[in-house]
């Protein structure tokens, strides 16, 4: 299974967010650190709110945060909602001269949600439990642990 480059920048934004739970980070901040495209950005953020993984704040002092806590937001949900189509092969466009008998597509189908089940048991927080080397690598300053 290969995952679109948008599914990958919503995952990476949530990993992101997860990392800054103190405050609402803005696009710019997520675009320069995550080092995703602005207008790609927009995209997926605006997907995640739509999908209620984000809440976002407009204005001057706007922006987004996690809408429920990381533990609670499943890495399967994310990639279910972001990939939209999950069909492995497309046996009627065109059509295939020996899909009525073949059992390719079950086969497939059947590794499709063996993988979603593997990334249905992870959460964004199970993926962020390395926080101070994500922080490093990111450039996130936390304040709490200066001073």
């Amino acid at each position: 299974m290969r995952l679109t480059r948008f599914t990958d920048n919503s995952l990476r934004t949530l990993i992101y967010l997860a990392l800054n739970l103190d405050k609402e980070i803005t696009i710019s901040e997520v675009s320069q650190r995550c080092e995703i495209p602005r207008n790609h950005l927009v995209k997926v953020v605006h997907a995640l709110s739509r999908h209620s993984f984000i809440l976002t704040t407009r204005g001057r002092a706007g922006g987004m945060r996690l809408k429920n806590s990381a533990g609670e937001i499943k890495v399967g949900d994310v990639v279910k909602k972001m990939e939209g189509s999950l069909e492995v092969i497309k046996c009627f466009t065109p059509r295939c001269p020996i899909s009525s008998t073949c059992q390719l597509r079950n086969v497939l189908d059947e590794a499709m949600e063996a993988f979603l089940a593997v990334l249905d048991n992870y959460s964004i927080a199970d993926i962020t439990k390395k926080e101070e080397p994500l922080r490093e690598l990111l450039g996130i300053v936390n304040f709490s642990n200066t001073g």
